[in-house]
């Protein structure tokens, strides 16, 4: 069961490896990997890298910057979400982050942030959403997390980088033309480097799931997914390097599974049985015992009753 961070222990020792050591333990218990030897493997000494990364901010004594792309819309599938704006799942979501924050703060006085780098307008035409959905979810993921107090938590979107005025279709041009990989390159990746044709089928699979309002044939589909899901790592890699450029130094997080020795750290938000799903692909299903588990919805209104937060739907309730 995935939980909030466990209650603080004493602070670690002025040591700067050993202090670093401290503060990547404390996300190691939410990893989420495709790695099937976690059990020996996951020790802040196996990741020599994100070690390396937490050292400035530590040997700095400045606050610890984490940024996570993510959080860019509900899915268009009636089946798997509520609707198009945050709910329940992105409430837990949140207050989990923020909560690990102030729990790396017990390690690390300066503290931590994450920042949110919401990516729905990045590629809101390749996984077709409509900008106007994507607004008012990135508008009401910052209301709640005002409204909950989180204070550790940032969002950063396109309209951080290039304003308010351009148009949508302008701005994910001006980030695919300047960051994005060529797709040649990124094809020839695909069939060469194991995670990276993981990502691919796993998007793919996504957007087949999500597009509700295809018309044509299963063939049909199948060849625009593989074709949208190139197009989708393209913009994801490019807002990749963009957010790299605009938060020199973060710690980089990432909400798609990540093996050991990659940059990225792959984190669980909340339990799952898939380790590809998000809130923004499902709801959430609280159990008898307290538990909450992420389901499609399909699967979730099957074992439980809607519940209603603020007048609109939040999860379900098992019995």
């Amino acid at each position: 069961m995935l939980t909030s961070p466990a209650p603080p222990h004493p602070a670690a020792s002025s040591d700067d490896p050993a202090h670093c050591a401290e503060v990547l333990a404390t996300l190691l218990p939410y990893r989420r990997t495709l790695d099937t030897d976690t059990v020996h493997g996951d020790t802040p000494e196996a990741f020599p890298a994100h070690l390396r990364r937490l050292a400035a901010p530590v040997a700095a004594d400045e606050p610890i910057v984490f940024t996570l792309p993510g959080f860019p819309c509900k899915s268009p599938n009636p089946a798997k979400v509520l609707g198009h704006l945050p709910d329940e799942g992105e409430r837990l979501a949140l207050r989990f982050l923020d909560a690990l924050c102030a729990r790396i703060a017990v390690h690390h006085p300066p503290g931590a942030r994450v920042v949110i780098c919401s990516d729905g307008h990045v590629f809101s035409d390749l996984i077709q959403v409509p900008d106007r959905d994507i607004d008012a979810y990135a508008d009401a993921l910052r209301a709640l997390i005002h409204d909950e107090g989180l204070t550790r938590l940032d969002v950063f979107d396109l309209r951080d980088v290039y304003g308010r005025h351009l148009s949508h279709d302008a701005k994910r041009t001006l980030v695919h033309e300047r960051y994005a990989p060529d797709l040649e390159t990124l094809r020839s990746l695909t069939r060469s480097d194991e995670p990276t044709r993981r990502l691919y089928q796993g998007i793919t699979r996504f957007l087949f799931e999500d597009s509700v309002a295809f018309t044509g044939t299963r063939s049909a589909l199948q060849r625009s997914c593989r074709r949208r899901a190139y197009g989708v790592m393209q913009r994801s890699r490019a807002w990749g390097e963009l957010i790299a450029a605009h938060h020199p130094g973060a710690f980089r997080l990432s909400i798609h599974p990540q093996p050991r020795g990659s940059e990225k750290f792959g984190i669980r938000l909340l339990e799952t049985p898939d380790v590809w799903l998000t809130p923004w692909h499902s709801c959430v299903l609280e159990h008898a015992d307290g538990r909450r588990e992420l389901l499609h919805r399909v699967e979730a209104e099957r074992h439980g009753r809607l519940v209603y937060r603020r007048g609109r739907p939040s999860h379900f309730v098992a019995g």
